[in-house]
């Protein structure tokens, strides 16, 4: 992993402000979304990938514990807050670290530094994952994937051997992919390890030619630098 992608969910502007100067200190953290509104966040992350959220546990539309139950797993937190009561409550969600407001920068830059480690180390064991096709569950190493296509409400992993058929969203497979593989077209994600060729409109990869979208062609362009 390259850059860890963080939202900030802060009822409070001037606290959303201070944390968007910190992230844009650190060179390993990439700001993706900021909200006042922790109903807005969570909009934002059904539909776009990240990784952790800096979350306020107190905030009137709906506080951060609750916030972390509705998402579950799915994200891994830095709570920030200016009430140390809730540290407790809020280790029991598997979080990544605890500050305490007001924030200094010392302090972000230790938490953020227990992120990267925690994301380095779970980069280093993820080699695979498991999906179900044709009633079985399969074992697929990520080096084996080309690339991964939408079908209506399925996906077609494509590997070096086999393809598998999986009801899934190309949304939720690009969630659990390392950092090699990359959106260039609505309906395609694709291992950038596999890339034998490009030109302005497609990638060529071990035989198959996979379209590039209009949308998407400069973040592939600046990958492959």
């Amino acid at each position: 992993m390259n850059k860890i992608k963080c939202i900030i969910v802060d009822d409070e502007p001037l606290a959303i402000s201070l944390l968007e100067q910190y992230v844009e200190k650190i060179p390993f953290l990439e700001l993706v979304f900021s909200a006042e509104n922790p109903i807005q966040a969570l909009e934002y992350i059904k539909n776009n990938p990240s990784d952790l959220i800096f979350l306020d546990i107190m905030m009137p539309e709906l506080t951060g514990i609750n916030f972390m139950k509705i998402l579950g797993d799915r994200q891994k937190y830095i709570l920030t807050t200016a009430y140390s009561e809730y540290a407790l409550e809020g280790y029991e969600h598997h979080i990544i670290d605890y500050l305490l407001k007001p924030i200094s920068f010392e302090r972000f830059q230790k938490s953020v530094i227990k992120a990267q480690e925690r994301f380095s180390f779970q980069a280093a064991e993820n080699t695979h994952f498991f999906v179900k096709s044709s009633g079985r569950q399969h074992r697929i190493c990520f080096h084996e994937i080309l690339y991964i296509e939408s079908i209506k409400d399925y996906v077609n992993i494509r590997t070096e051997t086999e393809e598998y058929i999986v009801l899934d969203t190309l949304k939720s497979m690009e969630s659990q992919l390392p950092d090699r593989f990359i959106r260039i077209h609505k309906s395609f994600i694709i291992n950038l390890d596999k890339v034998k060729s490009i030109d302005v409109k497609k990638v060529i990869l071990e035989g198959f030619e996979i379209p590039i979208g209009d949308s998407y062609r400069n973040n592939l362009l600046e990958k492959l630098k």
